[in-house]
């Protein structure tokens, strides 16, 4: 299995404490190693970190933190970052041959959380989203969250930002098969704009969204989106301490 980060954006609401999102640090290590750690922690042999804005910076930190962590990671630039984020993932995709875990630089998760999604795949699913049904959770930015609708089976039946009918919230790890980028492309052909919930959406309208319910568990089901100063301010007093198999 191989690993596709997203480390393309601009990271706007972050700017104030870096330059560039994937090279933030929380407690000391930048976003994009704890991500290419959580990753190796799951099984995953490769990963593949799209890059867009600070490219340059983001692409000259990889081979260190290739050696460091003892797992190939390959750059894959996409030509315009300020498209949507649906771009990034089948730029990334084209540099994978199977099914892949699919995460967002700026979330991070207790180690459980994408050992469970790498194993939740299935031959009736073209992807499987990791859901926290826990919906009011402080942890979550409710202005800036994914919602999610899931029928009886768990399988998604709609996807966005703004649902209002939703019983959980996407946590921002996948498993992806290539199904996902072909959905996103038709979605495209289609006339959406080219995000990753067009993809979904694509998916799920044709029942092949699955989910992950990843638990309540406080420590197991942890996970966090790093993408404004209050969460970074949570990051820094909780990671090392929900991501000890990294942080030691």
């Amino acid at each position: 299995m191989d690993a596709v980060i997203i480390a393309a954006g601009f990271g706007s609401r972050l700017r104030d404490i870096s330059e560039s999102k994937p090279l933030t640090p929380v407690a000391g290590k930048p976003l994009i190693e704890l991500g290419v750690r959580q990753a190796a922690a799951a099984g995953a042999g490769k990963v593949v970190v799209v890059t867009g804005h600070e490219a340059d910076r983001v692409e000259a930190y990889l081979p260190q933190l290739a050696r460091e962590a003892g797992i190939v990671i390959e750059a894959q630039r996409v030509d315009d970052w300020s498209r949507p984020n649906g771009f990034s993932v089948m730029a990334g995709a084209s540099r994978v041959d199977a099914d892949f875990l699919l995460m967002m630089a700026d979330h991070i998760f207790a180690a459980p959380v994408l050992a469970g999604l790498a194993k939740a795949g299935g031959a009736d699913r073209g992807v499987t989203l990791g859901i926290d049904r826990r919906t009011s959770s402080p942890l979550i930015d409710p202005d800036d969250a994914t919602w999610v609708k899931t029928d009886d089976r768990g399988f998604i039946t709609a996807i966005g930002k703004t649902i209002l009918d939703y019983d959980a919230v996407d946590c921002g790890a996948f498993l992806a098969t290539q199904e996902l980028p072909a959905a996103i492309a038709a979605a495209i052909a289609e006339g959406k704009s080219g995000s990753l919930s067009d993809g979904m959406q694509w998916l799920a309208d044709r029942g092949r969204a699955a989910t992950h319910d990843i638990g309540s568990d406080e420590r197991a089901s942890w996970w966090l989106d790093v993408d404004d100063p209050r969460a970074h301010e949570l990051a820094e007093a909780q990671a090392p301490a929900m991501l000890s198999e990294i942080y030691g």
